[in-house]
C-alpha cells in the first residue's frame, strides 16, 4: 500500500520500495493528471544518490511516457531543491524526487511537487492515494526508457546552473567576497556538494570540504545533520579556524549548522537568526511560519517587528501553504527545513547556507555575536 506522509512516500528497499509499487505511483499520478486535463504535459523527475534512485527514477518515466506524458529527467544526482526549482522555472503541473531524505540506508522513497515546486499538500496525495489502490498492476503501461529518450518523450538535462545562478542572484555575492571568510562544507556524502562548492566558491570562500564521495551507506550514519552527527565537522571548524561549518542532509533540502566555537547550531536558533537578519539588516517586512514543533522565540522576534508568527501543524506542506496565504518571509520547522520568500516555495538547504554565509559576511560578526544581539534583545 502506497501512503503519502509528511514529507513524500518512503519505503525499506525491497521490501515496499519496489519497482511495481513505483510503476503503480507512477500510473496513479497519470490517471490523476488526465482526469485535471494535464495529459501531454511535461514533468519533471529527479533522483538523489540513494541506492536504486536512479532506475527508480527511469522506471516512473517508463510509466509517464507511455501513457502519454512527456519527462524532464534530471540526468545525475541532484539536490531536492533543483528538482522544485525546475517545477517551478518550466511552469509543469508536477515533479517527481526519488530520495527517502534524511532517513536510514535501507530506505528510498517519492516525493512529489505541484505547480511553483511546492509540496504536494494532503487532498492531492489523499486522491493519488485513492487512484493507485484502483489500478490494476497487470494493466499498466510502460515504455522502454531509450526508447522513449530517442522518440524525444524523455528529454534529458540538468539545469544545475540554471539553480546556481538563481541563488547567486539572491544573495549578496559582493559582501561575501569582500569577507573572506573559511567555511568547511559536510555533504554527508549526500547531493549538495556541487551546489553549495560552487556558489560559496564563486563568492571566493576558503573552503574545507568532507564526505562528500558517493556512499549509498551514508558512512553507515543517518545522513541528518545533528549534533552527533556533524561531530566530524565540528572538528574541523574548530581544528581549520573557520567562521562556520554547514552540513546538508541526503537530499540537501535541510541544513545543520556548526558554528564558529564548533557548537551545533540548533534548527530553531538558525530559524531565528535568518528571519531577524532579513527583517533587520536586509529590511523585508512580513510574518513567519513555523510548525507546531518549533521555538516560541521566533514569535517574540515577530512581535518585536511589528509582525505575526503563524503556527501549522508538523509537515513542509502546511509552511509551503501558509507562506503563500501569507506572503511571509521565513517558514520553517525544527527539524532543520526552512524556506524564504522570493525562491522556491519549499525546504532548500542550499538557499538557506548562502543566506547564513552572506549574514556573517554583511554584519561582520560570528554566529553566536549576532545571536546574542538577539537574546539581549
Amino acid at each position: 500500500m502506497i501512503h503519502f506522509g509528511t514529507g513524500g512516500w518512503r519505503a525499506v528497499i525491497a521490501d515496499e520500495f519496489t519497482k511495481a509499487n513505483l510503476r503503480l505511483l507512477a500510473a496513479g499520478l497519470c490517471r490523476m493528471m488526465d482526469r485535471e486535463g494535464y495529459h501531454g504535459a511535461e514533468i519533471a523527475v529527479g533522483y538523489d544518490r540513494r541506492f536504486l534512485a536512479k532506475e527508480a527514477a527511469h522506471w516512473l518515466a517508463e510509466v509517464l511516457t507511455a501513457n502519454g506524458f512527456r519527462v524532464l529527467m534530471v540526468n545525475r544526482s541532484s539536490p531536492t531543491p533543483l528538482i522544485m526549482y525546475a517545477v517551478k522555472a518550466n511552469d509543469m503541473p508536477y515533479g517527481m524526487m526519488v530520495t527517502a531524505s534524511h532517513n536510514p540506508a535501507i530506505y528510498n522513497g517519492v516525493k512529489l511537487f505541484t505547480r511553483g515546486g511546492r509540496d504536494a499538500d494532503e487532498t492531492i496525495t489523499h486522491t493519488l492515494e485513492a487512484d493507485i489502490a484502483a489500478i490494476d498492476e497487470n494493466e499498466i503501461l510502460s515504455m522502454d526508457y531509450d526508447r522513449a529518450l530517442a522518440d524525444g518523450l524523455i528529454r534529458e538535462d540538468n539545469p544545475v546552473n540554471d539553480y546556481i545562478d538563481s541563488i547567486l542572484s539572491l544573495v549578496d555575492t559582493d559582501a561575501i567576497k569582500k569577507a573572506r571568510l573559511k567555511v568547511a562544507l559536510d555533504p554527508m556524502y549526500g547531493v549538495s556538494q556541487t551546489s553549495l562548492r560552487t556558489i560559496l566558491g564563486t563568492c571566493r570562500c576558503d573552503l574545507e570540504i568532507i564526505h562528500d564521495r558517493h556512499d549509498t551507506l551514508f558512512g553507515g550514519k543517518l545522513p541528518a545533520p545533528n549534533a552527533v552527527t556533524l561531530a566530524p565537522l565540528s572538528y574541523v571548524v574548530v581544528d581549520q579556524h573557520c567562521n562556520l561549518g554547514i552540513a546538508t542532509d541526503g537530499d540537501a533540502d535541510r541544513l545543520g549548522v556548526i558554528d564558529e566555537k564548533g557548537s551545533f547550531l540548533h534548527p530553531n536558533t538558525l530559524l531565528v537568526l535568518l528571519y531577524y537578519y532579513l527583517m533587520k539588516y536586509r529590511g523585508w517586512s512580513g510574518p513567519c511560519v513555523r510548525n507546531n514543533s518549533t521555538t516560541h522565540l521566533l514569535d517574540r522576534v515577530a512581535q518585536s517587528m511589528g509582525q505575526q508568527c503563524y503556527e501549522v501543524p508538523v509537515g513542509f506542506k502546511h509552511i509551503s501553504a501558509k507562506m503563500a496565504e501569507t506572503d511571509a518571509v521565513i517558514g520553517g520547522e525544527s527539524s532543520g527545513g526552512l524556506a524564504v520568500r522570493g525562491h522556491i516555495s519549499g525546504k532548500d538547504g542550499i538557499y538557506a547556507a548562502s543566506l547564513l554565509v552572506e549574514m556573517l559576511a554583511v554584519t561582520g560578526r560570528s554566529i553566536s555575536e549576532i545571536y546574542r544581539e538577539i537574546t539581549d534583545e
